[in-house]
């Protein structure tokens, strides 16, 4: 019974952009027949075009998801012949990010990818570089303003939650009495508030409920200490979802110190270690919820087609989509080698 809800809420936005991001993929590789720019059948796209210059801001790369993404977003620039990639120092200082995108404005970039420090902190600054003529593409963390950017590019957190509550519903679902805790990143975070919501609403679909929850930081250490916390206050538990593979590290390392194997947990992101703990079955982590590491990537590619006036391969509605919001599929022993290949190591 508690499948309906990722039918009834997700469904369409997955079916979506699960196209647009194989279409995205397929007209960066494939030759197909030419066709009018931004018309129905862009078929050019893989095709070197007129220079584009892209600027990119993102946060400090001081967690390792935030580090692929830097590093997925570099390689994707690097990839094309027709892309200048102007790559800021990362930061977690609002105020300059701000003065890095005044000064991308400044130089009369093409287009800006930019993973807000803080969402609501950038939005002047992102609708100031878009009246500027200036295609602003947002990535993971949104603006408060649909006028600050021409694309946003999200990861699916409600879809995060209600994929980690689904998998728990699929082993404890016949036990109304399970206890389960939730570990969750920074509260204040809207995606944080996203991930919870999803995981509360699948769980109540086949009678479960959050019995102990407890928040971190998205740091090894504040994992760590907080699930010293909770383990201490539940002497029993039977399952734990963690929102993030990075904090996980700590997770576990608090799990390990208190000789706790009653439970199985489900982390959130998709890191190597992670998976490589699934795959070898020698700790309580038994799953982890997707969170992709590539949106900036996906960005620098939809910037340098918005830029050159290109669509997105295989669709029948020209142009590029205002939004689209990545899977969030759960990786368990049976399926980890066909996600290897994205895990970042934390």
């Amino acid at each position: 019974m508690y499948t309906n809800l990722s039918k009834r809420k997700r469904f369409g936005i997955a079916a979506v952009t699960t196209v647009a991001v194989a279409a995205l993929l397929a007209g960066c590789s494939e030759d197909t027949p030419e066709g009018p720019a931004n018309s129905a059948n862009p078929g050019d796209n893989a095709a070197a075009g007129d220079t584009v210059v892209i600027g990119f801001s993102g946060p400090a790369a001081d967690h390792g998801w935030l580090g692929a993404i830097n590093s997925a977003a570099k390689e994707m620039g690097d990839s094309f012949p027709d892309v200048e990639l102007r790559i800021a120092e990362g930061t977690n200082d609002a105020a300059l990010q701000i003065s890095q995108v005044e000064q991308f404005v400044n130089d009369g970039v093409d287009a800006i990818v930019l993973l807000p420090t803080d969402g609501a902190a950038l939005t002047e600054a992102a609708i100031n570089a878009m009246n500027a003529g200036i295609p602003v593409i947002n990535v993971d963390r949104e603006f408060s303003s649909d006028d600050a950017a021409r694309v946003t590019i999200l990861g699916d957190n409600y879809g995060m939650g209600v994929s980690a509550g689904e998998y728990i519903c699929g082993k404890l679902g016949d036990n109304p009495d399970a206890i389960v805790a939730e570990i969750a990143g920074i509260d204040s975070l809207p995606l944080t508030q996203d991930r919870s919501k999803g995981f509360s609403d699948a769980l109540a679909l086949c009678g479960l409920n959050v019995d102990a929850r407890v928040a971190a930081d998205f740091t090894i250490a504040g994992g760590q200490a907080v699930t010293e916390q909770l383990l201490s206050a539940n002497p029993k538990i039977d399952a734990i979802w963690n929102h993030d593979d990075d904090q996980g590290v700590g997770v576990l390392a608090a799990i390990d110190e208190a000789g706790r194997d009653e439970f199985f947990m489900v982390g959130g992101a998709g890191s190597l270690n992670a998976m490589n703990a699934i795959k070898a079955g020698d700790t309580v982590l038994e799953a982890t919820v997707i969170y992709p590491s590539t949106q900036a990537a996906d960005g620098i590619a939809l910037a340098r087609l918005l830029v050159q006036g290109k669509s997105l391969s295989d669709l029948a509605s020209p142009g590029v989509p205002h939004r689209i919001v990545l899977d969030a599929p759960v990786v368990t022993k049976d399926n980890v080698d066909d996600y290897l290949a994205i895990g970042f190591e934390s």
